[in-house]
C-alpha cells in the first residue's frame, strides 16, 4: 500500500465503494487506537486497518494492516458489523465511499509504534473514547468489539 493512499486519484469520486478491514485489538480492558496520518480524516482516532487486496480474506487483511501500521500481532475472535463512510463534496457528489469490515481481536504480541499510516497510537479505555475525535461509528464498533471479546472469554472459560 502506498505511503499516502489519499494521493491516489482513483479514490476520489469513486464509481463504487472501496472495501476495507479494520481491527479492534483488546488488551487489559483497553483498545488500540491509531491517529490517521492520511486524508480523509487526518489526525482522527480510529482502528488500524486499510483496503482489502484482491484475493485476501477480510480477517487476513485486518491482521496484515495491524502489522504494517503499528507492528502488533493479534488473534481475531469475531467479525463485527460493517461501517460505511460516505463523504460528499459541496455539490453532493460522493467524494469518498468506504465499507469497512471491523474485527474484534485479542492482543498476542508486540508494542505499538506508529508507521507511515498512523501519526500516533494509544491504548484507550472505553470511558476515554467519547472525548476523542474519532471516525464515524467507532463508538458503536468498539462497544460491539468489547462485547464480542467478553463472549469469547466466557466461552473459553466454560
Amino acid at each position: 500500500m502506498s505511503a499516502d493512499p489519499s494521493a491516489d486519484p482513483t479514490r476520489l469520486f469513486p464509481a463504487r465503494p472501496f472495501v476495507g478491514a479494520s481491527i479492534a485489538v483488546i488488551r487489559d480492558g483497553r483498545v488500540l487506537l491509531a491517529a490517521r496520518a492520511n486524508e480523509p480524516m487526518r489526525g482522527v482516532w480510529t482502528l488500524p486497518g486499510g483496503l482489502v487486496e484482491a484475493g485476501e480474506a477480510l480477517a487476513g487483511a485486518a491482521l496484515r494492516e495491524l502489522r504494517e501500521e503499528v507492528g502488533l500481532e493479534a488473534e481475531v475472535v469475531a467479525v463485527l458489523g460493517p461501517t460505511e463512510i460516505i463523504q460528499r463534496d459541496a455539490e453532493g457528489r460522493v467524494r469518498h465511499h468506504y465499507v469497512v469490515h471491523p474485527h474484534a481481536a485479542l492482543w498476542r504480541g508486540g508494542e505499538p509504534a506508529p508507521g507511515p499510516e498512523a501519526l500516533a497510537v494509544r491504548w484507550a479505555e472505553p470511558a476515554e473514547i467519547a472525548a476523542l475525535a474519532t471516525t464515524p461509528g467507532l463508538a458503536d464498533t468498539l462497544a460491539e468489539a468489547f462485547a464480542a471479546v467478553a463472549r469469547h472469554r466466557a466461552g473459553a472459560m466454560s
